[in-house]
């Protein structure tokens, strides 16, 4: 966009677009209404909607109602938008002392929370994310109250980091998988701490760790 046509907008719009494009520069994804309210300490999500129309009007900015978070600049002023998809938090694992498991017919939650990831960030795949408790993964640079995003599989190979199921002590857990002769080894990430050891058939793996998002 030219610089004269940029002036034209008020001084709310003009830091709402500067606002999309430093978001869109460091997450690599547009941000939602009430991230631009809270970055841009707008009273409210309505005047955010008002002044993001008459951006589109304007030509700076496309929108997409149909997608989440569905803002793209325009007129080569970077950050085009990649599509997002809504991932479920199901819940917590732990990456420490294994977390039980809820009791067998106990009613689901529905999801209390999503968040919004990249296509490139889930690989396409058809994943779940789990936010983790504890601190046996911080060498993998995972830490209490990060999220991790799984995708669901039954088997794995060694070296792979998976959220796991010890049927006998009904408990879960999130460690890094190896096969040693008659048993599994799953390992902490945390020099400290001491791997757990047990037999193949008292393990069921739920899923595998596609990326991790670090808890600000």
């Amino acid at each position: 966009m030219a610089d004269s046509q940029f002036e034209e907008l008020s001084a709310k719009q003009q830091g709402i677009f500067r606002f999309l494009q430093e978001f869109i520069d460091q997450h690599d994804y547009p941000p939602s209404i009430r991230d631009i309210q809270n970055g841009c300490d707008i009273s409210s999500t309505s005047v955010v909607d008002y002044n993001l129309k008459r951006l589109e009007e304007k030509g700076f900015i496309r929108r997409d109602r149909e997608v989440s978070r569905g803002i793209e600049l325009l007129g080569g002023s970077g950050g085009r938008r990649r599509r997002t998809v809504a991932v479920p938090v199901l819940g917590k694992i732990a990456a420490g002392i294994p977390i039980p498991t809820p009791p067998e017919g106990a009613e689901a939650d529905p999801y209390a929370e999503t968040i919004e990831l990249t296509e490139e960030q889930t690989g396409g795949r058809n994943v779940f994310a789990l936010r983790v408790e504890g601190n046996s993964m911080i060498d993998a640079l995972i830490n209490d109250g990060d999220i991790v995003v799984l995708e669901p599989v039954q088997s794995c190979d060694d070296g792979e980091m998976v959220a796991v199921w010890l049927k006998s002590e009904n408990e879960t857990t999130l460690k890094k998988f190896f096969h040693e002769g008659e048993r599994i080894r799953l390992q902490p990430m945390n020099s400290t701490m001491e791997p757990i050891y047990t037999k193949p058939d008292n393990i069921e793996v739920q899923g595998r760790v596609v990326t991790a998002i670090r808890s600000l």
